[in-house]
């Protein structure tokens, strides 16, 4: 199968120029300002529902703050690879570690829905991700930091019915980053916003990553976000990982550069042709 993508390497070769797709333009990257965040060790990962077997032994490491999205066709195990990352679901076979004991606030979880609690405020919402340290008495400055930090720190007082869907997203957002958690997993949570709203939402995520420096894991079905997004791009097929691409293009990002394209529109003709192969 020709392709210009790349399947897994030991690490010493993810930074050989020669493995990058040949539009790839070998830059520094840059990284968060500080790193907080765990690594991810994944082997032999296997999980089944009934006689579906969605994930059939992933080995995976993913250093610490590394942003990391990953792609495939709608039930190629995406979303559960995540949930078994987040602990959400019990694995069947093979390990997830992070090279450390964690505690329940170093892992979250941002998903499509905003969940939000419809009795409560805008602030009350955010203190929701302080868990047992709900009842502290730093909680309320701790909310509020969040909020500022997601630009809503003037919408404290509001209820989630009079926001919009970007809004509530970025109270979502800022509910997930108020314990400040070291990994932070996002299941497509841009897919139902409007175009612009969710490029807004996306340099949100970047800055918010390199602000606090945690490890990101993005599910999405958008190659473009991915590839605008991520480090490094993982593609999983038939519940394997196919491919293990390195974005390895400077940061800001252009959306719409001929760097991206040229990525995206790799990634992309991989997918399709997986379907012609089936």
């Amino acid at each position: 199968m020709q392709t210009a993508l790349r399947t897994s390497l030991p690490e010493t070769e993810l930074a050989s120029p020669a493995n990058f797709a040949p539009h790839a333009r070998v830059v520094r990257e840059e990284r968060p300002i500080h790193t907080s965040g765990l690594p991810l060790s994944i082997r032999g990962l296997r999980k089944s529902f009934g006689d579906n077997e969605v994930l059939r032994g992933i080995d995976l490491h993913i250093p610490a703050g590394q942003f990391v999205a990953i792609v495939g066709k709608s039930g190629c195990g995406k979303s559960t690879l995540l949930r078994l990352i987040a602990g959400l679901d019990k694995i069947d076979a093979g390990s997830v570690s992070f090279g450390q004991d964690i505690q329940p606030e170093d892992i979250r979880v941002m998903f499509q829905e905003p969940r939000l609690l419809p009795w409560a405020r805008v602030l009350a919402n955010v203190e929701v991700g302080l868990g047992r340290d709900r009842a502290s008495k730093d909680a309320h400055a701790r909310a509020e930091k969040a909020l500022t930090e997601v630009g809503l720190a003037d919408k404290r007082d509001q209820w989630p019915s009079v926001l919009s869907g970007g809004q509530k997203q970025r109270v979502a957002l800022g509910r997930a980053l108020v314990s400040r958690p070291r990994v932070l997993a996002f299941d497509e949570p841009l897919g139902a916003l409007d175009a612009l709203t969710r490029i807004s939402m996306q340099r949100l995520l970047e800055r918010v990553w390199r602000d606090q420096g945690f490890t990101a894991i993005l599910v999405t079905h958008d190659v473009a976000e991915a590839v605008a997004l991520a480090d490094r791009v993982l593609v999983i097929e038939e519940g394997r990982i196919a491919h293990d691409v390195v974005v390895n293009v400077a940061r800001p990002r252009q959306r719409g550069s001929a760097e991206l394209a040229g990525l995206e529109g790799s990634i992309l003709s991989h997918l399709l042709s997986a379907d012609d192969r089936t």
